[in-house]
């Protein structure tokens, strides 16, 4: 279940009565200044108390989101936001990188806003990286580092082109080689609106996209027993040329990314699929 920090108790008890067994909390930063200008409503010590409540209601295996490039941010203000998330000892940690939407306030103010360029951005990433590892979480996956064994299943299976099924409005599905959705209107969810198609999936070209999210990246036997053929000579050689520039590592059986070059996988995935 994905929470705020200022959840109500009520809540947890029933989710963890319930059968819940992993919990995310959208903490963010560390930085009271971080999360004012980001509108959010709790401080960091109030995200350090629902920490506390989730662990109390009888939680272990919680996730914490952390957000990077925001306004003002560094790599100093970031490293302080990483020592606060991860002294309250969470199991996952998921990162992602300020994105300002249109229509939102954040994009209305954004030139009255010091929001960092794209190179100092790159480095707090890459310095996020490399402090989580030392912290004992593994970068498995683009946006999610995790402690040994708690990795997000649910990640992985989308990322493995696997077969999921989402109930509610907004929530979308993937099953039988075909996605679908339902609407985002809840009153019509309730009148038993049916889902949208969405167009198939699972196809080679998605299994490699998704995959490459992975730290373990495309594994060549696994491409093999699913689409009956071998990845194309092709996509592995226009890999080993991000590898001269350590954006991609290839070996016998696989090809993945880099740090370095998960900053820019989509320019990298989009150059491996026009190899096909």
């Amino acid at each position: 279940a994905e929470i705020n920090p200022n959840c109500g108790d009520v809540f947890l008890s029933t989710a963890h009565e319930s059968g819940v067994n992993r919990i995310s909390i959208g903490i963010q930063s560390g930085n009271d200044s971080e999360l004012k200008a980001l509108g959010r409503t709790h401080t960091a010590k109030e995200a350090a108390a629902a920490v506390n409540r989730v662990k109390k209601v009888g939680f272990d295996n919680i996730s914490a989101d952390i957000m990077i490039g925001l306004p003002d941010s560094n790599r100093e203000t970031l490293s302080k936001s990483i020592d606060f998330i991860c002294g309250l000892e969470p199991r996952h940690i998921s990162s992602y990188i300020l994105k300002l939407e249109e229509n939102t306030l954040l994009y209305k103010l954004k030139s009255t806003l010091n929001i960092p360029d794209d190179d100092s951005v790159a480095d707090q990433y890459l310095h996020m990286c490399e402090a989580l590892e030392k912290r004992g979480f593994s970068h498995y996956e683009i946006s999610n580092f995790a402690q040994n064994g708690f990795e997000g299943r649910h990640n992985i299976n989308y990322w493995n082109c696997g077969e999921y099924i989402g109930i509610g409005p907004s929530a979308h599905s993937f099953l039988n080689g075909k996605r679908f959705y339902y609407p985002s209107d809840i009153r019509e969810f309730v009148r038993g609106a049916r889902p949208v198609g969405d167009g198939s999936g699972g196809d080679a070209e998605e299994y490699i996209m998704l995959r490459l999210r992975l730290a373990d990246g495309v594994l060549f036997s696994d491409y093999r027993d699913r689409f009956g053929r071998d990845i194309p000579d092709s996509v592995k050689n226009q890999a080993k040329i991000f590898e001269k520039s350590d954006l991609a590592a290839v070996s016998q059986n696989s090809v993945s990314l880099t740090d370095k070059g998960m900053l820019v996988s989509n320019e990298i995935i989009t150059e491996l699929l026009e190899c096909f």
